[in-house]
């Protein structure tokens, strides 16, 4: 994770000002099981196991992905239609200081039925190109709030929403993938995500954010998919 892989503009808001910024992106991860209640994290590897979806082998567990993956843009192509969004909050390093945003795991399902790291690696990871400073949110971390819209089937519908008090917190979640106290510089860490409302589906327009209800802010996404034909 020394030198870039992706570079991306962000607009970084921090107290009374606003500017861009281009981030060198170096390393991806995606924290997955962050759930902060035991006993419902482990209920619900057990209803996957019934799927035959194998429990992870650590809670939390953080999945290594090309940093290439992130994008920004409002489409992505997926292989086939088996794949879906999932709202998470977004820590970044830069310059020794830690940022927050919002993106979607955007998950190939039939893949990760059989191989939950290999799913991960197969679709690009839309983010929102803003961020917050996090000192700025520390103070009140458990008052904001992920939600996300599908449009399935030609219709939109709230498809994820509750508080980030749901996953354990970002330098909980630092520590436990990285054995620090400080994300590394360049990294993107996705913190995990909520239930889906109606059980996870594919959709064609995948919305997603984060919302401040203390300072009074959001940040918001979207995106189009665009499924490509499997031949073979």
């Amino acid at each position: 994770m020394s030198s870039a892989d992706r570079t991306l503009v962000f607009t970084i808001h921090e107290a009374d000002h606003s500017a861009l910024r281009e981030i060198p992106l170096s390393g991806l991860v995606i924290a997955g099981w962050t759930g902060r209640d035991p006993i419902a994290r482990d209920k619900h590897i057990v209803e996957l196991e019934e799927l035959g979806i194998a429990r992870p082998a650590t809670t939390p567990i953080f999945y290594r992905i090309a940093a290439r993956r992130l994008t920004t843009s409002s489409t992505i192509e997926t292989a086939g239609e088996a794949s879906s969004g999932e709202v998470e909050f977004v820590l970044i390093q830069l310059e020794g200081r830690l940022f927050v945003g919002v993106g979607s795991d955007h998950t190939d399902r039939k893949v990760e039925s059989y191989n939950i790291t290999v799913s991960k690696q197969m679709c690009d990871k839309p983010i929102a190109p803003e961020l917050w400073a996090f000192e700025e949110v520390a103070p009140h971390w458990d008052r904001l709030v992920l939600r996300s819209y599908a449009t399935i089937g030609g219709v939109r519908e709230l498809y994820q929403e509750g508080s980030v008090a749901q996953m354990l917190p970002p330098l909980s979640l630092i520590e436990q993938g990285f054995g620090a106290s400080a994300l590394p510089e360049g990294v993107a860490l996705f913190g995990g995500t909520l239930s889906a409302n109606g059980g996870i589906r594919p959709s064609t327009r995948f919305e997603f954010e984060i919302h401040d209800p203390i300072l009074r802010r959001g940040i918001k996404h979207n995106y189009s998919v665009v499924p490509l034909p499997v031949l073979g």
